[in-house]
């Protein structure tokens, strides 16, 4: 089957056009072979899931480590209850060891006897315990726990965080939309619509918090390039760089351009995609409003993200410093960049999409009109 530009879920090489994951954390194996734990926060669709689970692949075929990939998202449903967010987050991770690593490395079951909030450390104890090889943990979606729950899954890593290797996972990342700090917990008396830990204690055995970069125009050009090599329809030199342009190198955005002007607007592979093909492809893009472009207007509704936004879009230059908590979060959600001249928005695109929201182009203006 021929490979196609990805825009749903995490790629697969052998089905979408993609980079080397771990290109984008060349730093990743070295905190791995030092044992440490640490935090991964990028914003949606950036390619976290596609790095890692790559990286645990790779890790595990390489015969040292016994690397997995799970997701906490399954967490999500039970708000602060800790017996029936930890009783999902192990299931998830059960079955993610049954589809992706051998008998011989996946964790035992969990024991339901345990109170759950030592369950997490228990089982973490009981694998590394027996598994041939040190075993090495991403837990995807991390920031999808909250309250309760989160706060019972932390100290749990925390606590067996010294027992590691022998008795632990060797090293161990919280991969996530935000840094640790940021991750959800009880309501703010006083920042009502601030759910956030505010601190790092919780995780403090963490060593770093890394970001995984957006493309750059080079590498637009090398993701591009792969569809040429394959069906011979190329990318002109203007397209790729309009291409970047719009998108500042998003992952999604990059791809999802090129989707729209390969499958939609030109599918006849002996018509080269030019620079009016990327820009068509971006207003229809824009129109339609796919997923990514409309989670981007949902959170234009949240006062933290409008307290940082409103301004720039205004016209003003807020300098990084201000708002702090306002502006990291900003920043982790990928929502806008720092340039030597203060915040602006992330990529024309999303400050095309934030234009139409405030005049009113979409059903409800999200941001009221300043100025």
């Amino acid at each position: 089957m021929a490979r196609f530009f990805n825009t749903a879920g995490p790629c697969r090489p052998e089905m979408h056009y993609m980079l080397p994951p771990e290109r984008r954390l060349p730093d990743i194996r070295r905190l791995i072979d030092q044992e440490l734990y640490f935090v991964v926060h990028a914003p949606r669709q950036s390619g976290k899931t596609t790095c890692f689970r790559s990286l645990a692949q790779s890790l595990t075929a390489g015969g040292r480590h016994a690397a997995l990939l799970t997701s906490c998202e399954v967490g999500r449903a039970a708000g602060g209850d800790v017996e029936q967010g930890i009783t999902s987050v192990l299931g998830a991770l059960r079955v993610a060891a049954e589809n992706h690593l051998p008998e011989e490395l996946r964790p035992p079951a969990p024991d339901s006897a345990t109170d759950a909030g030592v369950r997490l450390l228990g089982l973490l104890n009981r694998w590394s315990r027996q598994c041939p090889r040190p075993v090495v943990l991403f837990l995807d979606e991390m920031d999808a726990l909250s309250d309760n729950l989160l706060i019972s899954v932390l100290p749990q890593l925390r606590t067996g965080y010294a027992d590691r290797p022998r008795a632990f996972p060797q090293s161990l990342a919280l991969i996530g939309l935000r840094d640790v700090r940021d991750y959800r917990s009880q309501r703010s008396q006083v920042r009502p619509d601030v759910q956030s830990l505010g601190t790092s204690s919780p995780f403090n055995i963490k060593v770093e918090s890394l970001t995984l970069p957006n493309f750059t125009a080079a590498e637009v050009a090398e993701l591009y390039a792969q569809h040429t090599a394959e069906t011979g329809q190329a990318f002109t030199p203007e397209a790729q760089t309009l291409a970047f342009e719009l998108t500042r190198g998003q992952p999604w955005l990059v791809n999802a351009l090129a989707r729209q002007a390969v499958e939609v607007l030109l599918p006849d592979r002996a018509v080269p995609i030019d620079a009016d093909g990327i820009e068509a492809a971006k207003e229809a893009l824009i129109l339609r409003r796919d997923t990514h472009l409309d989670s981007l207007i949902e959170r234009l509704r949240e006062p933290r993200v409008r307290r940082v936004i409103e301004p720039i879009v205004a016209g003003e230059n807020l300098r990084p410093d201000l708002l702090d908590d306002d502006v990291r979060f900003a920043l982790d959600l990928g929502l806008v960049v720092t340039t030597p001249q203060g915040l602006t928005i992330a990529n024309p695109i999303y400050r095309e999409v934030i234009s139409s929201s405030r005049s009113g182009a979409t059903a409800a203006p999200i941001l009221s009109p300043r100025g």
